[in-house]
C-alpha cells in the first residue's frame, strides 16, 4: 500500500513507524507549518507537499492518512473524494456529528472508503474479550465500565487549539476517552441513554472538560459507568471492566489482567501483568495494534470490503460522546437518537 500523511503531529510519527514496520510505502506528507512538515519528511525519508490539496490529488497513493486536528476533516474528505482517494482518519472521526455524517455521505457518493484509527480494537485483549462475549462466556452482562484516569501537563494543552470546542470538539472524552467509548460500544452494542456531569478546566487552562463522569444504560439492559480525566496525577492505565452472571473480566491498558469466570472453558484467556498505556505519556503506546489497524484497512481496500472500523463505526462512537456532552450541558438524561444501529 502507498500512503500519504496529511498532518505531521506527534501521532503521525507513530503512524509512519507502523507503516515502515508493515511494509507500506509512505510516499508524501503535508502540513500547513512547512518547517514541521519538512522535518517530518526528512525524518521518514518521504516527499513534502507544500499544499495539502495537492497531496490528496497525488496519482501514486492508495489512501490518505489524516492526522490533523478533528476540526479539519471535511475539507480533506471532499478533496480525497474529488480524486477518488480512500482516506484513513485518526480518531475521532470529526469534532461533531453533523460534520461526521457529511463526511460519510461525501465518501459514499464518491465510492471511496473511510477507515478510522481506533487501534485498541486490535489489541489481543480486546479481540479475545469480544469473542468471549459473543460466545456467552460471561453469561448475561450486567455492567460494562470504562475508567480513564490519566494526567496531562500544562505543556500538553499549551497549543492554541488543544482542549477547545472548535479545534478538538471537546476535551478528555473526545480525545483520550473515545478509545474506551469505542470499545464499550463495539463489545456491548448500542447505548440507550446517558446521564453525565463534567468539570470544565478543573486543573488545566482549557475551555472544555478535563473531568467527566457518565452513567450509561445499554440497549441490552446492562448498565455502566465512564469516568475520564486528564487531571489525576500521576495517571493510571485505563480500564475496561465487564461483569456478567458467570464472572468478570478487566482490561488495563492494552492487556487482559483479570479473567474470573466460573466453570469456564474454551480459548485460554491471554492474561498478562504488564501493559502499555498513554496514562501519563501520550506516546507510551504500543505500535502493534496500529499495525493491525493499518493492515486491516489495506486489506479492505484490496478486497473492496469494509474495514473493521469504518466511518459508520467512528460515527457511532462519536454519538455516545455527543450524548454525554449534551447531558452535561443540559443537566439531564439524554436518550440517544440512533439506538437502532447494531
Amino acid at each position: 500500500m502507498r500512503v500519504a500523511i496529511l498532518g505531521t503531529s506527534a501521532i503521525a510519527h507513530k503512524h509512519a513507524q507502523a507503516y515502515r514496520n508493515i511494509g507500506y510505502d509512505l510516499v508524501a506528507c503535508s502540513n500547513r507549518d512547512a518547517t514541521k512538515g519538512r522535518a517530518f519528511a526528512e525524518k521518514w525519508n518521504t516527499r513534502f507537499i507544500d499544499r495539502w490539496q495537492y497531496l490528496c490529488a497525488l496519482p501514486d497513493v492508495d489512501f490518505v492518512d489524516l492526522c490533523t486536528l478533528p476540526a479539519f476533516r471535511l475539507e480533506a474528505v471532499e478533496a480525497c473524494a474529488a480524486h477518488h482517494r480512500h482516506i484513513q482518519i485518526q480518531k475521532p472521526i470529526a469534532a461533531d456529528l453533523a460534520t461526521a455524517r457529511r463526511m460519510i455521505d461525501v465518501a459514499k457518493a464518491a465510492g471511496i472508503m473511510i477507515g478510522i484509527v481506533s487501534q485498541h480494537r486490535f489489541d489481543e485483549s480486546s479481540q479475545f474479550l469480544k469473542r468471549a462475549l459473543g460466545a456467552g462466556r460471561l453469561g448475561r452482562i450486567l455492567e460494562a465500565d470504562a475508567y480513564i484516569k490519566w494526567f496531562r501537563s500544562d505543556a500538553y494543552y499549551a497549543p492554541p487549539a488543544k482542549g477547545t470546542w472548535a479545534g478538538e470538539g471537546g476535551g478528555v472524552l473526545i480525545n483520550q476517552g473515545i478509545h474506551s467509548v469505542d470499545l464499550l460500544r463495539w463489545m456491548m452494542g448500542p447505548v440507550h441513554s446517558v446521564d453525565a456531569q463534567w468539570q470544565l478546566g478543573a486543573i488545566h487552562k482549557i475551555e472544555s472538560e478535563d473531568i467527566v463522569n457518565a452513567l450509561l444504560k445499554y440497549e441490552c439492559g446492562a448498565t455502566g459507568v465512564i469516568q475520564a480525566s486528564t487531571a489525576f496525577r500521576p495517571g493510571e492505565p485505563e480500564r475496561i471492566e465487564i461483569h456478567g452472571t458467570k464472572g468478570w473480566a478487566m482490561i488495563a491498558g492494552d492487556k487482559l489482567v483479570r479473567w474470573d469466570v466460573e466453570n469456564d472453558s474454551g480459548e485460554p484467556a491471554p492474561i498478562s501483568q504488564t501493559s502499555s498505556s498513554g496514562a501519563s505519556d501520550p506516546m507510551a503506546i504500543s505500535l502493534a495494534p496500529f499495525e493491525r489497524n493499518f493492515l486491516d484497512f489495506g486489506r479492505a481496500i484490496a478486497e473492496h470490503s469494509q474495514p473493521l472500523i469504518s466511518g459508520e463505526e467512528g460515527y457511532r462512537a462519536l454519538e455516545v460522546v455527543d450524548a454525554i456532552y449534551r447531558s452535561c450541558r443540559e443537566d439531564r438524561r439524554v436518550i440517544l437518537d440512533n439506538v437502532a444501529h447494531a
